[in-house]
């Protein structure tokens, strides 16, 4: 059976939403972060959740990759650029980055955006 990405994103948030109630004053935190890190600045909000998903595809790390390419979505960031910054990390990574970008290609392609 395939996992669908969507699914799995949207149980990623459902699941966030549960920490935000068990560890509120943490999770305020966090936010907080996450707000300034990725605001424009230097570099565009777009820019910033473009390496970050970038960094979620070399840690491996599947709820990240959800999340940054989605974020990279609302930030503006177009099929193209997402595919170019997937190909870098399959310039780093080699066989293990295809294999993790390969969550990015069946998202896209659930959201119809392949």
């Amino acid at each position: 059976m395939i996992e669908s990405q969507v699914e799995l994103n949207e149980n990623r948030k459902k699941n966030l939403g549960k920490f935000a109630e068990q560890l509120p004053e943490v999770f305020k935190q966090v936010r907080a972060q996450t707000t300034e890190v990725y605001r424009d600045g230097a570099l565009s909000a777009k820019v910033k959740r473009l390496m970050a998903m970038a960094i979620a595809l070399g840690a491996g790390c599947r709820n990240c990759i959800l999340g940054q390419t989605t974020y990279a979505l609302e930030a503006g960031a177009t099929k193209e650029e997402i595919l170019e910054a997937v190909s870098v990390v399959v310039s780093m990574r080699g066989t293990t980055g295809v294999a993790e970008s390969l969550r990015v290609i069946q998202l896209l392609e659930e959201l119809g955006k392949l």
